[in-house]
């Protein structure tokens, strides 16, 4: 016991004072690394951080995760686990790029000026840079990974996994290279996937056009330069008179031509008058038309998103440009039937630059996901993997069961090149040219192909000694934002790799916002910084404030006077040592308060076990506020008979209590312990 209070308990906790010092003590004792762990431990808890992109500081949504992982990883450690929280960061290609275009742009520059490899080497050393910051940010926010096993995504590692997991696919007969329908940005010439493309509510018109003896309509006259197909459903009574393949002239855009009939059961009878031309090149539902009838189509709008020489008259123009003049001219030629001027419908955009994506027909590289996902599926229902939420779990299986084949081809330059060649018509898969006359292919990897296979990539599958330890890992937490677009592609392509789910666990919480539960952006203005409201009120106070009251899946409202609030729970639990302290450690701890104490810790071990995080830290809270400070420390006042107890109920607390405030909480144990260790080794309370 010590003989006096120390000094420092005299005024209020200060976390600035003593964050760094006690961060920088826990990674000097090497116990963030499992291989370095006191006592023998046998059962693996394995997490696999969800690497941030290194393009820029932390937000909100890093913050919680970060918390909510080591919240886990803490708790799993002090339970005597073999414990891994591996680290990482993303390279993050589009993401990435467009965050350096930006940088360029402010400079006067263009990456289609640059040469590709000057261009991945700005880029690389601008994230690197990046890297490093973001990984001081991730240390203030007390991750206690193992920072010795962290891992990029273009280190050789991975990529020589994602080469041979596209290899493997290539061989298994699920890879093809086809021409199908991307979603292209015009601004940042490159496919898009649904993830990078977001869908804006417009009122724009809707024109009634006469297409011979027919009325069909569209929103988009520039792209029926081409339509030569008009399609109506075989059942539809109106247009019995018409056979599959009947021909007939009429006057168009730009003349006279010929146009034919094809019956499909695509169309939907009810909408609009039943009949539609279909413009293969630039829509999705009219390529699989035009495929499944064997249709030629041709391209309309070009790559930067102006007419093409089909257009006749209006080649070379922007087509929104053109789209007035267009119509214009159908009115001379009285081919306008009516228009609707408050048309209300979702247009996708890229959600980086708000420009309205062009559906466009690409050569790329697919994945085959049926076989895939019917493996992910069965592992679902079969609770090898067990989603924490049964609404989240209701969501994926939804998605898997309607996968439609991947496009992992992206047109940029900062990212796993593809490595395959071509010479005319033939390809083949390899790293190296194959000889004279074999060209690259440009495009890199979609980044989601190669991070959905993270988690087997960075434990050096197949042979390394961590991936048969760690592997299967324990828990995927994760944003439930990105379930499909990640959490399944880990799923379906770790079974497909290993044989084995890629993670036990899954994990999700919803979107951290402001205080009004307004999502935070940068335009709006109120983005908050995680690392600024850490300095402000301390890192502890800021974990306590997304934790509380953050159940799986849903969004926090973030308010910075609920982590105020939190700063004074600190201070409380700080005056409370002050004054067990200043007791003697005497007696025999009071059985009652003794059985109540660990009745409260086993039901915040349970919560903690069944992922009720937000419930195991309220429940402390209240414990240590409403409970020790407000009634048994007043009890014991003047009685030194409970000296012994004090001690007893604050050594536990702080155990419990040190996955959410970790910081604090090994602070005050430095003084607390009669032991020289550290509280983040220290077995966690039971009976």
């Amino acid at each position: 016991m010590p003989e006096k209070v120390p000094e420092k308990f005299n005024t209020p906790y200060q976390p600035q004072d003593t964050e760094t010092a006690i961060y920088k003590k826990w990674e000097e004792s090497g116990f963030f690394n499992p291989d370095n762990l006191p006592g023998e431990r046998t059962e693996p808890f394995t997490i696999i951080m969800p690497p941030p992109n290194a393009n820029g500081s932390l937000h909100a949504g890093h913050a919680l995760f970060v918390t909510l992982q080591d919240i886990m990883v803490r708790f799993a450690r002090m339970q005597g686990k073999k414990t891994l929280w591996l680290p990482g960061a993303d390279h993050a290609g589009f993401e990435t790029q467009v965050v350096y275009e930006k940088k360029l742009e402010k400079e006067g520059r263009s990456r289609f000026d640059m040469q590709p490899q000057d261009l991945y080497k700005e880029i690389l050393d601008f994230t690197l840079s990046n890297k490093s910051f973001m990984e001081g940010q991730i240390r203030q926010l007390g991750a206690s990974c193992d920072w010795s096993r962290e891992t990029f995504t273009l280190d050789e590692k991975v990529i020589k996994t994602v080469y041979s997991t596209f290899n493997k696919l290539n061989d298994d007969g699920l890879l093809y290279r086809g021409s199908r329908i991307v979603n292209w940005c015009p601004k940042h010439q490159t496919s898009l996937s649904n993830l990078e493309t977001e869908r804006e509510t417009r009122t724009d018109n809707f024109y009634y056009l006469k297409y011979g003896p027919f009325v069909i309509a569209t929103a988009r006259p520039e792209t029926k330069f081409g339509d030569k197909y008009v399609v109506m459903h075989p059942d539809d009574a109106r247009y019995a008179q018409y056979k599959q393949g009947d021909q007939f002239d009429l006057e168009w855009i730009n003349g006279p031509i010929t146009a034919t009939v094809i019956k499909d059961e695509a169309i939907d009878m009810e909408l609009g008058t039943g009949v539609m031309t279909i413009t293969p090149w630039h829509d999705q539902a009219d390529f699989d038309i035009a495929s499944r009838h064997r249709l030629p189509f041709e391209q309309i709008i070009d790559w930067r998103g102006k007419l093409l020489p089909i257009a006749g008259e209006f080649a070379g123009m922007n087509i929104k440009e053109a789209r007035t003049k267009i119509v214009e001219k159908l009115q001379t030629k009285g081919l306008v039937e009516k228009v609707d001027e408050k048309y209300t419908h979702e247009v996708p955009v890229c959600y980086k630059c708000n420009r309205e994506i062009e559906p466009q027909v690409r050569p790329q590289w697919f994945v085959k996901m049926k076989p895939l996902a019917e493996r992910a599926i069965a592992a679902v229902k079969n609770k090898e993997v067990h989603v924490v939420t049964e609404s989240h779990e209701r969501v994926l299986l939804h998605w898997l069961e309607n996968i439609q084949d991947w496009n992992i081809s992206r047109q940029i330059i900062w990212g796993i090149p593809i490595p395959a060649w071509s010479k005319g018509d033939e390809w083949k898969i390899q790293e190296e040219t194959p000889g004279e006359g074999w060209e690259r292919d440009p495009d890199t990897f979609d980044t989601w192909f190669s991070s959905g296979q993270w988690p087997f990539a960075t434990l050096g599958y197949p042979d390394n000694s961590d991936f048969k330890t760690f592997y299967p890992t324990s828990v995927m937490e994760t944003g439930a934002d990105i379930i499909f677009f990640w959490v399944a592609r880990m799923l379906m392509l770790g079974l497909y790799c290993t044989g084995e789910v890629p993670f036990k666990e899954i994990y999700l919480h919803g979107l951290v916002r402001d205080a009004k539960g307004m999502k935070m952006s940068k335009s709006k203005g109120n983005v908050i910084s995680p690392l600024e409201i850490s300095n402000e009120y301390g890192t502890d106070a800021l974990r306590m404030g997304l934790v509380v009251g953050n159940t799986p899946g849903t969004d926090l409202n973030l308010d910075p006077h609920k982590i105020g609030a939190y700063k004074k729970f600190a201070n409380k639990l700080w005056n409370v040592t002050r004054f067990v302290l200043s007791q003697e450690n005497t007696g025999e701890v009071k059985q009652d308060l003794k059985e109540e104490f660990e009745a409260m810790a086993a039901d915040v071990t349970k919560d903690m076990e069944e992922y009720r995080i937000y419930m195991a830290a309220e429940k402390l809270y209240h414990y240590v506020w409403d409970r020790f400070a407000a009634e048994i420390l007043e009890e014991s006042k003047g009685k030194p008979e409970y000296g012994a107890t004090l001690y007893y109920i604050l050594t536990n607390v702080l155990k419990l209590l040190h996955p959410f405030m970790p910081f604090i909480t090994e602070e005050i144990w430095q003084s607390v312990s009669e032991k020289d260790s550290l509280l983040m080794v220290e077995a966690w309370p039971t009976k």
